[in-house]
């Protein structure tokens, strides 16, 4: 059997995919394991990734085995010297797939991630010599190109590409997925392995998402983390100008001054997922009143509104050990809108 690595940019859902067939492969009587050589994580932490997937199929290594080597804005002081590295994955990954039949191999946010080490995905596909499938989120007609430059990339440096996964599919753009990018991907060479739309229950973001990435402190609401963001609102303008934005955005978060009392409860009058309040200011006892009346979250974070902005950029759905109703419907979703049966036979080649 061959293993089956699977790239993409960061929030295209490959994780969701390697879940995904993981549970398929499971259920079909392998053994499957887990490997991500590169994680991403912040200082003190492990890889979100690899936390899930080691729950998932009951592995009994260490985080730190599945995931050998973890990237971050400032990784390189954490590592010296050019060489020996690929020598590292190498030796993790055997232990990993000791009592496997099938190894799902996790990409890193992108394909350079660790570059300098020799650590990117073209350094891994080399060493490993996997199946590589990359899944590739649409957003526009860009996100094709980027896809393009993905094939061209692997490529051009004598990686074979199994096929590409277009993900989370916005409805208004599933014809033209279908009936365009298909095509013009086919015509480079690609192998289109599915066309999966989104479903907004697995593609937005949660608000507990917003609560790790601005490391804030949650004032109010505490049981309603879940509620989906489908909009970021910076409350920047007059209180007239701001209640006609924030009752046409549902679902939405606001992001504020704390000392803004005036925005801060128009916001709770409307639909609302959250509050984040920025600079460390906290609210007028009011505002807090009126979110524990609403039922709405309140986000204290010490960045300021554009800091905070730029973070959020980023920020992406995950699925968390124990979220059985999410990973039933990705599993769907994948099963219903992917060739499945092609990737299963290429994995079993």
């Amino acid at each position: 059997m061959r293993n089956i690595y699977v790239i993409g940019p960061t929030g295209s859902g490959k994780t969701a995919f390697c879940a995904a067939l993981a549970l398929e492969l499971r259920e079909q009587g392998y053994r499957v394991a887990y490997f991500k050589p590169v994680g991403f994580a912040g200082e003190g932490r492990s890889d979100e990734d690899a936390v899930l997937m080691r729950s998932l199929l009951a592995m009994e290594l260490p985080v730190e085995k599945i995931v050998p080597f973890t990237s971050s804005e400032l990784y390189l002081w954490r590592y010296n010297g050019p060489e020996g590295y690929l020598t590292q994955v190498q030796e993790a990954f055997e232990e990993v797939a000791r009592t496997a039949d099938v190894v799902v191999i996790g990409g890193a946010p992108s394909p350079y991630h660790m570059a300098s080490l020799g650590l990117d995905a073209i350094g891994i596909a080399h060493l490993l010599d996997p199946l590589v499938l990359t899944v590739q989120r649409v957003v526009n007609d860009l996100s094709i190109d980027v896809a393009i430059f993905y094939h061209e990339y692997l490529k051009a440096h004598r990686v074979s590409s199994a096929g590409v996964i277009l993900n989370h599919v916005p409805r208004t753009l599933l014809d033209k997925a279908k009936g365009v990018y298909q095509r013009v991907l086919e015509d480079r060479g690609f192998r289109v392995l599915g066309i999966v739309p989104k479903r907004l229950e697995i593609a937005l973001p949660t608000v507990r998402e917003f609560v790790e990435l601005l490391q804030a402190e949650v004032l109010a609401g505490e049981t309603q983390l879940d509620n989906l963001v489908e909009d970021i609102i910076v409350g920047a303008m007059t209180l007239d100008s701001a209640m006609r934005y924030f009752r046409r955005a549902p679902n939405k978060v606001v992001i504020t001054g704390g000392d803004r009392a005036d925005l801060a409860l128009a916001a709770l009058e409307t639909n609302s997922a959250a509050l984040v309040l920025t600079g460390g200011l906290y609210p007028a006892v009011s505002v807090l009143a009126r979110a524990e009346d609403k039922g709405i979250p309140v986000l204290l974070t010490n960045y300021d509104t554009y800091s905070a902005i730029e973070l959020l950029r980023t920020v992406t759905r995950k699925i968390r050990p124990g979220d059985e109703r999410s990973l039933q419907m990705v599993r769907e979703n994948f099963r219903q809108h992917c060739d499945y049966q092609t990737v299963l036979e290429m994995i079993k080649a």
